[in-house]
């Protein structure tokens, strides 16, 4: 271990080099042994004497204790760092706050510091007890007085600090990006796949950083950023009354952002809240008046940056304490750990759909299960496999036997954030089962999402109705369906996606080329020669399709929120009884029914490059119906230029045999229209709950909601009537 040369300790002294590290070395396995640590996240702390043969090379006296801070070993990255050396900040610190630790001695992963005599704030009052009003003047004191070590004594700073030392908008837009690069990217490999499913997108800190409003300018400074009840020593003799100990996170900025850290991590009483505010603007005010500019109002943004930062090294501790654990109380605490981070988190990187804690748990256990299956290829043995219950409506395959099943579940756990997908109902993550030949999906509800629009048909049912029949349509395989812990269900899909698994599907999402238009027909045109009866043996050929979705639409309108349906009155749109008048007044003619996807919108076609152009995919709204309406919906739910509707409408009227296609010409329109004004209730619930926001077809639909209303209303013979409600701006942001 290389040591640097100590002030007053001439390099050839006393011992040579390798005198030197021996008797650190010693040093070091002594305090490892003494037993005397405190534990931080990246280092260990050892309080012990001075020996004899280490006094010298510290320029202290022997006997005189010292902290030796010992590098922990592989410490996950979760923290922002301006500067790499303490012991830099610490010199520069001293001539301002005399008392902090001193670094006597830097090596290789150690550190031995100064002893501060007292005790941490910690162990007298802990987290979320009162701090005494006393203590908390003291406290702000001690952060205004930071604010004058200078700038100049301080480690030069990283190239992308903001050239304007007094833009605080720059610097928590700085924060942010710092916090991606530091935190949130070097975990994202190994723990990305668990922050997808939880919900948590790749890009949550970089858009926090693009909402960063501008903010009043106020003077950087030096700041601790780590200002918590362990950091903090009471000494013995009360002067100074309290001392500022681990200073390696500290950084140069707005103090606003040392105030919301300290705020946060101090975990202070809500009723204490406004009052360690006043007592910091105080002391400020008294040392550098512009750093209290603007704190009423900006001080929010960086409580806000705060919590959002936070969610990434709490799950990750949360998720660390299951490795290697297999009771069931580790994984209730890490559960109730991980649900917390993600209500903290949820406003400032606006999460929706937070996950429950019953769906936390049954994410974590399969992480759980993943690790201690070893993260590589799934063991062959029944030790320690996941325990899962087969659905008898799917048999065995022979192809994908029940332990093929087992290797998909355990693999699930592990899959990184590029294999997992969460739709507006599903979970799906993607694996590779080794024996078999393609990728596999395990496809998973998403139980605390409510869609509004019912399914009719089982997925499973269909997908192997139009795997039977052998027609032209490309769609997944239905592999196995059953339980796993807690009961909670899957399903296992063929995955029709790239055969690079880490590479994104391809989805039409501005709309169809015409090859793929001619392709679609195509495959709309096979559907007719499925038997629709083995997946629904109730449909009655002689039924009027558009009175039973009108129906639907009718009933989708009833059973919405009392929110939702005040805002739609308020908007002009009829409530379930006006609707059903309205709708009754159409007619549309009779076709032979045919089996439908009931969802065509582009995030459910996948482009591939054979004849067959696309897959259809999620075929949960599958229904029996009139074939016109799929097409329609397409239409309605897909960007289509007008050549490729009249390439779609020509094709299709042309292919299908006459008893589906029978007078389409006068009827489109009506679904059309019934498609648009489903929308305008539909959409507008997803504004109020904000239900499904994050899944890409929503986020559309719902941008463009101002436009689906007043066609809406348009179409109904109604006019919107905006009206001061404090809904309305929500709705039509």
């Amino acid at each position: 271990m290389a040591t640097p040369p100590v002030p007053g300790v001439k390099p050839e002294g006393r011992a040579s080099r390798d005198q030197r590290r021996a008797i650190l070395a010693a040093f070091l396995k002594r305090a490892a042994e003494s037993g005397q640590a405190s534990s931080g996240f990246h280092n260990q702390n050892y309080v012990l004497p001075l020996t004899e043969s280490v006094a010298p090379l510290v320029n202290r006296e022997p006997g005189v204790s010292v902290t030796v801070r010992v590098r922990r070993p592989k410490v996950l990255p979760v923290v922002i760092r301006t500067w790499g050396n303490e012991a830099e900040i610490l010199r520069a610190v001293k001539s301002v706050l005399p008392h902090v630790p001193e670094c006597l001695l830097q090596g290789q992963g150690f550190a031995i510091h100064s002893y501060v005599e007292g005790v941490p704030l910690s162990s007298v009052c802990g987290n979320g007890k009162p701090v005494d009003t006393l203590l908390m003047k003291a406290l702000a004191g001690l952060l205004a007085e930071m604010a004058q070590v200078r700038g100049g004594a301080l480690p030069p700073l990283p190239s992308i600090w903001p050239s304007n030392h007094t833009d605080s908008q720059g610097f928590l837009q700085t924060l942010a990006g710092m916090a991606d690069l530091h935190i949130r990217k070097p975990n994202w490999r190994y723990f990305g796949g668990l922050f997808a499913a939880l919900g948590l997108p790749e890009d949550a800190l970089i858009r926090l950083a693009e909402r960063v409003p501008a903010m009043a300018r106020r003077p950087y400074s030096l700041l601790h950023a780590d200002l918590h009840r362990d950091n903090l020593i009471m000494s013995y003799g009360g002067d100074p009354p309290l001392i500022c100990v681990d200073w390696e996170l500290a950084t140069y900025g707005d103090p606003l952002h040392d105030l919301a850290t300290h705020l946060v991590r101090m975990q202070y009483p809500d009723h204490q809240w406004d009052e360690a505010v006043e007592s910091w603007a105080v002391a400020m005010q008294r040392v550098r008046p512009a750093a209290v500019n603007g704190v009423t109002k900006d001080l929010r943004h960086y409580v806000a940056f705060e919590r959002a930062q936070s969610v990434y090294p709490d799950v990750m501790r949360a998720a660390q304490t299951l490795e290697g654990s297999t009771d069931q109380k580790t994984l209730d605490e890490a559960t109730v750990a991980v649900r917390r981070a993600l209500e903290a988190a949820a406003d400032p990187l606006r999460l929706r759909n937070v996950a429950s804690e019953p769906e936390i748990e049954r994410i974590l256990f399969r992480w759980r299960a993943s690790r201690r299956a070893g993260c590589g290829a799934p063991r062959r043995s029944p030790v320690g496999t996941i325990d899962w219950k087969p659905d008898g409506r799917v048999p065995e395959r022979s192809d994908f036997p029940h332990s093929a099943v087992g290797d998909a579940l355990y693999l699930e756990g592990a899959v990184p954030a590029s294999r997992v997908f969460k739709g507006t109902a599903h979970l799906n993550s993607v694996v590779r089962v080794p024996g078999f030949d393609v990728p596999v999906v395990v496809r998973r509800k998403v139980t605390e999402v409510r869609r509004r629009e019912r399914s009719f048909l089982s997925e499973h049912s269909v997908l192997a109705a139009i795997e039977q029949s052998e027609v032209e349509v490309a769609a997944p395989r239905v592999l196995a369906l059953g339980e796993s812990h807690s009961k909670d269900p899957f399903a296992i899909h063929t995955y029709e996606g790239p055969d690079d698994i880490d590479q994104k599907p391809d989805h039409p999402v501005n709309g169809l080329l015409p090859h793929e238009a001619d392709a679609l027909v195509a495959q709309l045109l096979a559907l007719t020669d499925v038997d629709y009866r083995e997946v629904d043996p109730l449909a009655e050929e002689n039924t009027p399709f558009y009175d039973w979705l009108s129906d639907q639409l009718v009933a989708l309108v009833r059973s919405l929120p009392k929110e939702s349906q005040q805002l739609a009155r308020f908007l002009g749109l009829p409530d379930a009884s006006r609707l059903k008048e309205i709708l009754s007044r159409h007619e549309v003619s009779h076709r032979a029914p045919a089996l439908l996807h009931g969802d065509l919108n582009p995030w459910n076609l996948v482009r591939r490059n054979d004849a067959l152009a696309l897959t259809i995919i999620d075929w949960e709204m599958a229904v029996v119906g009139d074939p016109l309406y799929d097409l329609v919906r397409h239409m309605h739910l897909t960007p289509t230029r007008p050549e490729i509707r009249e390439r779609l409408f020509q094709r299709w009227s042309k292919w299908l045999d006459e008893k589906y296609t029978y007078a389409w010409r006068q009827d489109w329109q009506v679904y059309r229209w019934i498609e648009i004004v489903r929308s305008a209730y539909v959409d507008l619930d997803r504004l109020v709950t904000r239900a499904s926001l994050d899944a890409p077809n929503v986020r559309r639909a719902v941008d463009s909601y101002r436009m689906t209303l007043a066609a809406a209303t348009g179409s109904l013979g109604l006019s919107v009537r905006p009206r001061a409600n404090p809904y309305l701006a929500r709705a039509l942001a």
